[in-house]
């Protein structure tokens, strides 16, 4: 057995550089920003939900600049190089504004509300299968947002208490993730959460109260164990 087979893995971790949060935004051409408008004056929102879904789930260059020109259309706003993975999901996206280098990964869903508000920054990276109640949610610049994470906005008010509790008020609260904030794997932020500039939160947690800027949170509920500018 040679000798690079017999050593064992070194325990240190290999620390490359960034790729998404470090590259150079390419602006789209102008044809897309025209087709986009031209699709948005022409259809309504509902029929642009309905083409944006018969090429949801396609890959390949092609079917991405479609989804990408598509989802510009159905959006208030959405800024350049904008990538949608397949199988993203999105209800009431005329609700929805989107800064300048967005990554959405494969089967997310954003959850608007006719009248609610949902603002992602630029620079955004949203892992696949997550999950956003976006009726009142903002995401600042380049916040990192872990797979399978989740961010909950509204819950019932479970009164009155003798009926089913689906059936109750919704209560809306704000859910806001500040500047370059990293959300880890699976973690899950409650209504009314703001979420400091600079914070991590740990693969897991399940976030119940506001966090200060720099903090790191880890745990089921979250606590704060140290700060990153410390």
């Amino acid at each position: 057995m040679s000798a690079n087979l017999q050593s064992s893995p070194s325990s240190q971790p290999r620390i490359v550089s960034a790729v998404f949060g470090r590259a150079k935004l390419l602006h789209d051409p102008d044809w897309e920003w025209e087709y986009a408008a031209h699709l948005k004056r022409t259809y309504s929102t509902l029929e642009l939900v309905t083409l944006f879904s018969q090429h949801r789930d396609e890959e390949g260059p092609f079917q991405e600049q479609l989804r990408r020109i598509i989802f510009r259309a159905m959006c208030r706003t959405a800024g350049h190089a904008l990538q949608i993975g397949p199988g993203v999901v999105v209800k009431h996206p005329e609700t929805i504004e989107i800064g300048d280098g967005v990554f959405i990964g494969a089967q997310t869903m954003i959850q608007g509300r006719f009248d609610g508000t949902c603002r992602i920054g630029n620079h955004v990276w949203i892992g696949p299968h997550s999950y956003f109640d976006a009726r009142s949610l903002i995401l600042d610049d380049y916040v990192g947002w872990g797979p399978g994470a989740k961010a909950l906005g509204s819950s019932h008010t479970g009164t009155p208490v003798d009926i089913p509790i689906i059936a109750t008020p919704l209560a809306i609260e704000p859910v806001v993730i500040g500047y370059g904030a990293d959300i880890g794997t699976n973690a899950t932020i409650l209504p009314g959460v703001h979420i400091g500039a600079h914070s991590i939160v740990g693969a897991g947690a399940v976030v119940t109260t506001d966090a200060p800027e720099y903090a790191v949170l880890v745990g089921v509920p979250a606590r704060v164990t140290r700060y990153r500018n410390h």
